[in-house]
């Protein structure tokens, strides 16, 4: 990728003898979007805070826009639209209020009006930030990310605290700044908005790249092989093949028909996952 928006090439981070970050390498084009997935504790953080210039790495290359993070400057900045976990905004201005301050931050930002109805806003902005729920606070964070008008996007959990109906408007709007020619990061625990928005996939665990790829590919031809689901007697079994149809006519010939709860289900990107990181996660959950 010889225009590539990020570049990492063998990205170390350590905290004494502990490696947060362990020789990490990946590219994401520009245009793309690129999803980032793993546990907490993964070093999936540690990476993207390196990228936006907020924490320093032990080793490695890095180049962001064409940039050395740690080099970059003010007009560097201003190439970026940064949307983290935490909110950032004045409570104590309205909605059209900040935006406006914001706006006045970046040499061309975006329309402030549309930026409002994009983020689905327009009957709050005359409302204090303070006074707004939780989910309409995030939309706020996701327009003051995008008010500048951004070569590269950084989303961190962008969805956290929508409803399912917040979350489809805002994958829409994901996919026009994808079409305006944005490249996107986005780290998300949904695992479906990944799925929905992503070009490629990668997955960190243990401060280690696990694997990367195009959605349609990713995780190999085994993690992605079809699984056919039956019951027999009292179990319920399953078996994973990559001729899913030939094993049922067997299973049919054999069982003289249909079996019972027959189906055959593809592994989603949840479910590769999971089989990645399946002991993290289930550590997380137990804490």
């Amino acid at each position: 990728m010889e225009n590539a928006a990020v570049r990492v090439r063998n990205l170390r981070k350590l905290y004494g003898s502990n490696s947060a970050v362990d020789d990490v390498s990946f590219d994401i084009e520009q245009g793309e979007t690129f999803a980032l997935l793993g546990p907490n504790g993964a070093g999936k953080s540690t990476t993207v805070e390196i990228l936006e210039g907020y924490r320093n790495r032990t080793s490695g290359d890095v180049s962001v826009v064409g940039v050395d993070p740690s080099d970059g400057n003010l007009a560097w900045r201003a190439r970026l639209g940064i949307v983290l976990q935490s909110t950032g905004q004045a409570a104590s201005f309205t909605v059209r209020e900040q935006l406006r301050q914001f706006a006045g931050y970046y040499p061309r930002p975006r329309n402030v009006e549309e930026v409002i109805a994009a983020v689905g806003l327009e009957e709050k902005a005359t409302t204090q930030i303070s006074k707004l729920s939780g989910g309409q606070q995030r939309r706020v964070d996701v327009a003051l990310g995008i008010i500048g008008r951004p070569e590269l996007l950084f989303l961190d959990e962008p969805t956290t605290g929508f409803d399912p109906q917040a979350r489809r408007e805002f994958w829409d709007l994901i996919r026009q700044l994808k079409r305006e020619g944005t490249t996107i990061l986005l780290t998300t625990h949904y695992l479906d908005e990944a799925a929905q928005l992503a070009d490629r996939v990668a997955v960190i665990n243990h401060g280690k790249l696990q694997a990367i790829g195009p959605l349609d590919t990713f995780g190999g031809e085994k993690a992605r092989m079809p699984v056919v689901h039956w019951r027999e007697g009292d179990q319920r079994r399953e078996h994973r093949t990559s001729e899913p149809w030939a094993f049922v006519s067997a299973l049919a010939d054999r069982s003289g028909g249909e079996p019972p709860e027959l189906e055959i289900r593809r592994p989603t990107l949840e479910d590769i996952y999971l089989g990645m990181v399946a002991h993290d996660v289930k550590e997380e959950i137990q804490q």
